[in-house]
């Protein structure tokens, strides 16, 4: 069916869309092993046929945090480790705006390259994960990532009723934490899996936060579905610090003014 003049696309369809796409991908019991490094394998995990991207549109974003909260009530992370973290910038004007930092999902992703036992390794659709069992608590990757978007768990994690699991403990869903290794944003990886929005999609009140899929083009907020990459064109989205070469997976869509030099510090 053809995108309507707005560029929407029921909600509804984005989730039957990717949806197949999945069933599709699992169908086959097709297995990818990415990421072996120092002579290990990495997890195998089971192929798909996704490419997940976020879109940030701070025009809506309020500075809330209610993303954050979510995150972190999902993934049961120690206090003060925020796998999204709302900064409060000022733009050229000396007005304020925020800007949420999740991890960039970056397709060249400094973290993997210095890991040096492989535990920071590349899902097949693309996502960055951390398997904590084989991390070793260097911080390499922490140092190499110039967004800032790695935590080291310093102190035991708080405890986990394993009723409020929202998945199986693993690198896709890492929970608990482990003592001694380092986390970040794994883009709830497990519930797009199973159809479902990542948390902070479905916490953000504002409708600031789009999961997207590049196979099908395709982006929802939870409300309403754009085509993924006419949204990003007639918005003039950007990612931070593309001169590095990174090459993230998460677009903003900048605030009022497109004018204006917004500046940031990650």
């Amino acid at each position: 069916d053809a995108v309507n003049p707005g560029g929407r696309i029921p909600r509804r369809r984005f989730l039957q869309g990717v949806g197949a796409s999945v069933l599709a991908g699992l169908g086959g019991a097709q297995v990818i092993r990415l990421g072996a490094e120092a002579g290990q394998s990495a997890p195998e995990l089971p192929a798909t046929r996704q490419r997940w991207a976020l879109v940030i549109d701070l025009r809506r974003c309020d500075g809330c945090k209610k993303c954050t909260q979510a995150c972190q009530a999902m993934h049961h992370t120690p206090e003060g480790v925020e796998w999204i973290k709302v900064y409060t910038l000022t733009n050229a004007a000396g007005g304020p705006y925020y800007l949420p930092r999740v991890c960039m999902q970056c397709e060249n992703a400094p973290c993997y390259e210095v890991c040096p036992v492989g535990a920071t390794f590349y899902a097949p659709d693309g996502v960055v994960l951390i398997d904590q069992d084989r991390c070793i608590g260097c911080r390499l990757c922490m140092v190499a990532c110039p967004y800032g978007a790695r935590y080291f768990t310093w102190d035991d994690p708080p405890p986990v009723d394993p009723a409020q699991l929202d998945g199986e403990s693993g690198p896709e869903f890492p929970v608990p934490q482990q003592k001694g290794t380092v986390s970040k944003c794994v883009l709830c990886v497990h519930r797009l899996r199973e159809g479902k929005l990542p948390a902070c999609v479905e916490a953000c009140t504002m409708e600031a936060i789009y999961v997207g899929d590049w196979e099908a083009d395709l982006a929802t907020n939870g409300r309403e579905t754009v085509q993924l990459s006419r949204f990003l064109k007639e918005n003039d989205a950007f990612r931070l610090k593309e001169e590095l070469n990174t090459r993230p997976r998460v677009w903003y869509i900048a605030g009022h003014g497109q004018d204006l030099e917004y500046k940031y510090s990650l």
